[in-house]
């Protein structure tokens, strides 16, 4: 088992000693990762299902949310009915309610551990413009490397805007280009000069460089923590 499903609380046998077991299994999982750290999916997979479940304790209708998503047509007609046999069933919801008891301070905990590392990541990670930066910089190059290896990895970024709950939120998206070694005659201004010249529909982007400190797994860990940093850059800079 790597990651749980959307609906593990509910979907299957609701048994405390089996979704214990469950759960267990899946944490050790985590543990291992983390020990090699290696954040993803991991990491996103615990915000996920810890936030669902703070709502679930806080409102016991959000339980509905929770089903299957995959319902016949006969099941959506009597998803109203079965839910309300469900809340009206006082050992199956008391089932659940001890899961959920179990299941909190464990994800808390993973999420804890994981997001220590994260940080720590992060800490040691730097983003700097590299040569002059455009007035438009939702739409540019990242470039990746962690010293001394002299490989440095080039994505095409491009951010989305968009608004939610009255908030300015920002989407990335990044697609991969190259790998180029650095060299005293292939600088990253230099590299940048040269992606100028291949793709003219971009003659003036904006181009971030992250450094990282520490040697990490590069696409389980420092690749999301580069676009974090991104985001978080060309937000400051809007």
């Amino acid at each position: 088992m790597e990651r749980l499903n959307d609906n593990w609380l509910t979907e299957g046998l609701i048994d405390f000693e089996y979704k214990k077991y469950q759960l267990m299994a899946y944490f050790q999982k985590v543990k291992n990762s983390f020990n090699r750290v290696e954040l993803y999916p991991f990491l996103s997979d615990l915000v996920f299902h810890y936030r669902n479940l703070v709502s679930l304790k806080e409102n016991h209708t959000l339980f509905r949310d929770s089903f299957p998503k995959e319902l016949s047509q006969e099941g959506l007609k009597n998803l109203e009915l079965n839910y309300q046999r469900m809340i009206e069933d006082d050992l199956l919801m008391h089932e659940i309610e001890s899961i959920m008891e179990f299941a909190l301070p464990q994800f808390k905990a993973s999420l804890d551990e994981g997001s220590y590392i994260y940080e720590l990541v992060e800490s040691k990670c730097e983003i700097s413009p590299v040569g002059l930066t455009s007035l438009y910089a939702n739409e540019g190059y990242l470039f990746v490397s962690q010293p001394p290896e002299k490989e440095t990895h080039i994505y095409r970024y491009q951010v989305t805007i968009f608004e939610q709950s009255s908030e300015t939120m920002r989407g990335l998206h990044t697609h991969f280009l190259q790998t180029a070694e650095r060299s005293l005659s292939s600088t990253y201004e230099n590299l940048k000069l040269n992606l100028i010249k291949k793709y003219t529909e971009l003659p003036n982007p904006s181009v971030y460089l992250v450094l990282s400190k520490l040697k990490v797994p590069f696409d389980q860990t420092l690749i999301p923590v580069a676009k974090r940093l991104l985001v978080k850059q060309i937000a400051k800079a809007a």
